[in-house]
């Protein structure tokens, strides 16, 4: 027995979506509203011949009749209102999508999203957030603070345009590129007034007394703290405190006997104002990159070239002269 045919199937048959493109829906609406194939043709300016064989197509990849064609002209059938119905409603849809899209790429050309880390944040992005808003006084910036396991998914992913943060010295996800703009160093922390700040060349021991506020155990200056620590043959610091904060680790330090090892940039308005400083004589040789972190297929937007420029005039005005 043969296979029946789409017009034997009727309205159960599943229409492909190339039956059901808007150009073949915009044919037959407008033969509809014209009630003739060839005053349609005319205002599609199609042939009449072209026009039939379309809305014919679409017939066929139905298997339903759309029109009801007499000597006077042709007329929709009750399947041809149930589908331009719909149809009109995909219209309004994609209409309300394009307007939707190009709302959205007039805010996208006067806004930008960025993300910051926690030391990046003290001096350098407020910096170059001042030079731009001269550049650019339009712009609007919207900031995402974080460390780097929270802002290398978001570049990747597009929910933001850069990070400003440690970068690595070599591409950290093949979808990411890295632009250093300048290299901070980690320093061990204390209130100004703390019993070794003092002190001209405090030793491990003495240090591994106090209490301590840490980044947590996989932050790469944690690391190099535990480093520091072995090669005077003291046992690494036990964290009293971990934390993604810098905001708590610094009002900690303040308050208290604790102490920290940050990255220099991370305490420099406390220090300025004598209520930080870093302890002499205990200084480790790690330093990291900061610069910001693109999507490595991206090709930088006005606003984001704005903000580079900003960030490498800033590099000069404040990091290099300090």
């Amino acid at each position: 027995m043969s296979e029946p045919t789409a017009a034997r199937d009727g309205p159960g048959t599943e229409p492909t979506a190339h039956g059901l493109d808007l150009r073949r829906l915009r044919h037959l609406q407008a033969a509809v509203s014209e009630g003739s194939l060839t005053a349609a043709a005319a205002l599609l300016g199609l042939s009449q011949p072209a026009l039939s064989a379309s809305i014919k197509s679409l017939e066929s990849e139905l298997g339903l009749p759309l029109l009801e064609r007499h000597r006077h002209g042709v007329h929709a059938t009750a399947y041809a209102e149930t589908l331009l119905d719909h149809g009109r409603r995909i219209e309004a849809e994609l209409q309300a999508a394009w307007s939707g899209l190009r709302r959205q790429s007039q805010r996208d050309a006067v806004s930008l999203r960025i993300g910051c880390g926690p030391s990046e944040a003290s001096r350098l992005l407020p910096q170059a957030l001042v030079l731009l808003r001269q550049a650019q006084p339009q712009l609007r910036v919207f900031v995402e603070y974080g460390l780097n396991e929270k802002l290398m998914p978001m570049v990747r992913l597009g929910e933001i345009d850069c990070a400003l943060s440690s970068v690595p010295r070599t591409a950290a996800h093949p979808d990411l590129r890295h632009e250093p703009l300048h290299t901070d160093q980690a320093v061990i922390v204390a209130r100004v007034d703390h019993p070794l700040a003092t002190r001209r060349n405090p030793g491990a021991a003495e240090l591994a007394s106090y209490p301590w506020v840490l980044a947590r155990r996989w932050e790469l200056e944690r690391k190099a703290l535990d480093d520091l620590f072995a090669q005077a043959g003291v046992e690494p610091i036990q964290a009293v405190v971990e934390t993604t904060s810098a905001v708590l680790m610094k009002t900690l330090l303040m308050n208290s006997d604790f102490l920290t090892f940050v990255p220099r940039e991370m305490v420099h308005w406390e220090e300025r104002a004598g209520l930080l400083k870093p302890l002499k004589g205990f200084r480790s040789a790690w330093e990291r990159q900061v610069g910001l972190t693109l999507r490595r297929d991206q090709a930088p937007a006005p606003a984001l070239v704005a903000l580079m420029d900003s960030l490498r005039l800033a590099v000069k005005q404040v990091i290099e002269r300090r």
